[in-house]
């Protein structure tokens, strides 16, 4: 009688080798992938160094065409999401600037500019801009004169006061008045609210002086003759520390002509 033994391998298993192999996709992930993202960092580091680039040329052209009796310096932020893009496009979006300590004849003031449809061609006009002066009394003083005025421009809540003269009866009155500003294109209307009669005035009716002062409507002051041609008055606020006025432009090309011309109200 046999027996048939079944003899037992003694021999041990071969180890699965410890750094499998990863799935195809997974391989083919990584090929297609890593070479994408690096192409998109590029693309994002090209396109910082083109804007940081686009902006310091725009400031650069600014600064250069700024007309005789002003400087400071402009800084430019260019919107949007590529600026690669827009430049290949002809066109930016939107650019800010900024010129918080620019000094006119003299007089500091703070300037921001908001332009759309800015070409990338300098020579181009640009479609639309809105533009903010903040001003205090000090060189609103310098900068502005209000005709028939005898005295500095005060500025309170919602207000401007000046002095002036007028003959009233046949009789020659000095008086300080305030008036509400608004707005109007080339011009700023004052709107007399109040009259008080200067020392030495005499006896004089207030409300009769006030009258006469608001009878012709309001007293028209040219902004033109103080802004590039072209540029309008869109609205105005006042509070007894600075003067805030918004203006408008469109269809205008940002050179030295433009920087340097002056509009007028004739």
């Amino acid at each position: 009688m046999s027996d048939d033994t079944t003899e037992l391998s003694t021999e041990p298993e071969t180890p699965a080798p410890s750094g499998s192999r990863r799935p195809r996709w997974q391989r083919l992930l990584l090929t297609v992938g890593i070479p994408v993202v690096a192409v998109v960092v590029l693309l994002v580091v090209a396109d910082s160094v083109a804007r940081a680039y686009a902006e310091q040329r725009v400031s650069a052209e600014i600064e250069k065409n700024l007309p005789a009796g002003v400087s400071g310096q402009v800084s430019t932020h260019i919107g949007g999401f590529s600026v690669l893009q827009q430049y290949l496009s002809g066109s930016f979006e939107r650019v800010e600037l900024d010129a918080p300590h620019l000094i006119v004849q003299g007089a500091p003031l703070n300037a921001t500019i908001v332009a759309t449809g800015v070409p990338t061609d300098f020579s181009k006009p640009i479609a639309d801009a809105t533009g903010t002066l903040s001003i205090g009394p000090a060189a609103l003083n310098t900068l502005v004169k209000i005709p028939g005025a005898t005295g500095d421009i005060t500025l309170g809540p919602g207000t401007i006061g000046y002095d002036g003269r007028i003959d009233l009866l046949g009789l020659p009155v000095g008086y300080t008045v305030t008036a509400t500003p608004k707005a109007d294109g080339k011009q700023v209307l004052l709107q007399p609210d109040k009259a008080s009669l200067k020392t030495g005035a005499g006896s004089v009716n207030l409300g009769r002086l006030l009258e006469a002062l608001t009878a012709r409507g309001p007293f028209p002051v040219c902004a033109a003759q103080y802004l590039p041609d072209g540029v309008q008055v869109a609205n105005i606020a006042v509070t007894p520390t600075e003067a805030t006025v918004q203006l408008t432009a469109s269809g205008f090309v940002l050179d030295q002509r433009f920087l340097t011309s002056k509009g007028s109200c004739s």
